[in-house]
């Protein structure tokens, strides 16, 4: 067989493992979402060798997505790192076999501290799962590994029951891409979801702005001239009362014969949405979906308009996808 068939094989092997447990959720999975919501300490996640690398993933995941949670190595734990597990402390232990000799013997410790123990395992009935509180079944077929004995097949089951109830919790929790933001300050995404408005507006000359006592085509000049697409109107007073964009001149050229002399007044979009400087980029994409808009006004306290932010500067900032490079 050419390689590029057997590695078909054997990734269909491994979508196989995925689809066989998906088969067999039952509902343990409701009561482990119930424990890990409700649990007031952390999630303490423990497997060995393989499994291991497996628990200290899925244990990372939860941590960056708001649930508080550590990695226990279990031969470290029997030496003395079994003082990290609170009594509040929910324990999820993962184990092919449910029989890894360092996970029972560890077992004594959070049945005395009255943790509540979820049991991801290949073996239902075996010494780990009758010793947890909620065992879910991540068993997969044998002639899956190769050689029947390497882990593989079964540590993508594992995985994949862990990103499912991380997505769950985390869906349950209500996170946000700003609660990631706030837990990757270093990462290239931290990064893009902290940038607030005020790094990306266009302000001071480059902030079109037109009052309310002027005409169409006046209007039509100051957005020629600051190549926004979009004018804010103020009152005497330089409060934003109004907006025009270019979307807006289509619709008044469609509707008026001969609209340039009408005043902004009778034309303009009133009371438009408008954001302050302190807000984040991720805010003013989601008000911009929300109303299907690509233009905001920045206003101070004072209601002034003191910039503009258009949607291609949360695009160059690698806030949000430029849908039209995919296509």
């Amino acid at each position: 067989m050419a390689i590029k068939e057997e590695i078909k094989s054997i990734l269909e092997k491994e979508a196989q493992a995925i689809s066989e447990i998906s088969c067999r959720v039952s509902d343990n999975v409701e009561k482990v979402i119930e424990i890990i919501s409700i649990c007031k300490g952390k999630i303490v996640l423990t497997g060995m060798g393989k499994t291991g690398i497996i628990a200290r993933k899925i244990s990372a995941t939860l941590a960056s997505t708001g649930t508080s949670s550590i990695y226990l190595h279990p031969a470290e734990a029997i030496h003395g790192d079994l003082g990290m597990v609170g009594s509040d402390d929910v324990v999820m232990m993962i184990s092919n076999s449910g029989e890894t000799k360092e996970l029972i013997e560890i077992l004594p410790y959070f049945k005395t501290h009255k943790n509540k123990i979820i049991c991801l395992t290949g073996n239902t009935k075996s010494t780990l799962a009758n010793s947890g509180d909620v065992v879910i079944d991540i068993g997969v077929s044998r002639d899956m590994e190769p050689l029947g004995l390497v882990p593989m097949a079964s540590t993508t089951a594992a995985l994949s029951m862990g990103n499912a109830l991380c997505t769950i919790i985390l869906q349950r929790k209500n996170f946000k891409k700003r609660d990631f933001a706030l837990r990757h300050p270093g990462g290239s995404i931290g990064k893009r979801l902290l940038i607030k408005v005020n790094d990306l507006m266009h302000a001071g000359e480059e902030n079109p702005v037109i009052t309310n006592d002027k005409n169409i085509k006046e209007a039509i000049m100051v957005m020629t001239s600051k190549g926004l697409g979009s004018v804010s109107v103020v009152n005497r007073q330089n409060k934003l009362v109004g907006i025009i964009t270019d979307g807006d001149l289509r619709r008044i050229l469609q509707a008026h014969e001969n609209p340039l002399w009408h005043n902004i007044t009778d034309l303009m979009t009133k009371d438009p949405k408008s954001i302050t400087p302190n807000t984040h980029g991720i805010d003013a994409i989601e008000i911009m979906e929300k109303y299907k808009i690509t233009m905001l006004p920045v206003v101070n306290k004072d209601y002034e308009p003191i910039a503009m932010l258009h949607m291609h500067d949360l695009i160059k900032a690698g806030i949000v996808e430029n849908n039209t490079d995919k296509e």
